[in-house]
């Protein structure tokens, strides 16, 4: 192919206006993509709206604002709406995206064929992406991430529709092995499937001078930080229960989320609330002095694939006390990295005390990730995309 591969991105998480920091990973993997002087990327991110009189709800507000095409930190977005049902349409989703988009996608696969297709997440991109990549004769590609095969396998008619997108996909990604063994075990081909591990900033998050960076906080003990939206399936409910057999310690809970609330009362009832530091969304740059100043990061998570703060926080210097949950033991590889536990209250406790009695020296805990890199994860992607293009 002697032009730039043309490849159109699909992805329902990607960073807006309203919510520059959602999906940041997304956008920085397409980046680096789209850096390439060869390739050529569009990305697509579908809006869910409800009907009316829902769609007038305060939080689908900035949603409606949003442009229908923009270009985002120096990428080509387009962001057509699509209708969203709440909780009870997971099973229609991908159909109703993909009718959504379809028009636009012709359009412009008519100005510049489109090469392939690069469905960021299994659900509900995946099938979307095959309804998409059938009506323009063109290849796909889907990337696992965690939730998007824990979660909606559990759901019949999701699941259906996941074995079905996966089966006609040219190649598979998954972001850990653990996650690939799980895609294996819901029924996909074990040798479709390639380990895509999450690129890293290794500029932006670096160890910093701790002490220095905890007195800038006003904080003189020790200091936790739990990254992640507040939902659930992240525990953060364990970690402020936790706090309060961790005298002194104060926690930063980077993120927002519907348990938002539920967590503010926890909190309060344990009598740590002066202790917890709700943070809400927290830009990337922030994140990375935030989690540098920590002198553990905590997410033990119900479910994960290999999560960017885990990556992240140890880039930093920062150990994890993380769950046994997806690519977990292809990070902490060794006591520096931090500790794997159950996801209960004493376990995390424990493994804290044990941290922080012995912390390890900040450029051993960084040397377990110095694999990563946004420079490989790229290197790695474009190659499997040229080769499904190549393949159709």
């Amino acid at each position: 192919m002697n032009r730039p591969l043309n490849i159109l991105t699909l992805s329902t998480l990607f960073p807006n206006g309203s919510s520059p920091s959602f999906g940041i990973f997304v956008e920085r993997q397409t980046a680096e993509l789209a850096s390439r002087p060869e390739t050529r990327v569009t990305v697509i991110n579908p809006v869910g709206i409800p009907i009316w009189p829902l769609s007038r709800h305060k939080q689908y507000q900035p949603l409606r604002a949003l442009p229908a095409h923009e270009t985002w930190h120096g990428l080509d977005v387009y962001r057509p709406r699509f209708r969203l049902i709440p909780k009870i349409g997971g099973a229609s989703n991908p159909q109703r995206i993909a009718n959504a988009i379809l028009p636009l996608a012709k359009k412009l696969h008519r100005q510049m064929p489109f090469d392939v297709i690069d469905a960021e997440f299994f659900y509900p991109d995946g099938p979307a992406a095959m309804r998409l990549a059938e009506a323009l004769d063109i290849p796909f590609t889907i990337k696992a991430r965690g939730a998007d095969i824990h979660h909606w396998s559990s759901d019949r008619a999701c699941r259906d529709q996941i074995l079905q997108a996966a089966e006609n996909a040219s190649r598979l990604l998954a972001v850990s092995e653990a996650l690939k063994q799980d895609m294996v075990a819901l029924g996909m081909e074990e040798s479709r499937i390639a380990v895509h591990y999450t690129g890293l900033d290794q500029e932006r998050f670096v160890p910093v001078d701790r002490a220095a960076a905890k007195r800038a906080l006003g904080v003189e003990g020790p200091l936790l930080i739990s990254t992640g939206a507040l939902i659930s399936r992240k525990n953060q409910d364990l970690v402020i229960w936790a706090l309060a057999s961790l005298p002194d310690a104060v926690l930063m809970l980077a993120g927002r989320g519907e348990a938002e609330q539920r967590y503010r009362s926890l909190a309060s009832e344990l009598g740590v609330a002066e202790r917890v530091r709700f943070l809400g969304s927290v830009a990337h740059d922030e994140l990375a002095q935030l989690t540098a100043a920590a002198d553990i990061a905590i997410l033990v998570s119900k479910s994960e694939g290999l999560a960017n703060a885990w990556v992240e926080a140890l880039a930093c210097g920062t150990p994890v006390i993380i769950s046994e949950a997806g690519g977990a033991r292809e990070l902490v590889t060794s006591p520096d990295a931090g500790r794997i536990v159950d996801q209960t209250v004493e376990a995390i406790v424990e493994a804290a005390k044990a941290v922080l009695a012995d912390p390890p020296e900040q450029e051993a805990v960084r040397s377990s990730v110095s694999r990563f890199s946004w420079k490989a994860n790229g290197d790695q992607l474009l190659a499997i995309l040229r080769q499904a293009a190549t393949k159709s």
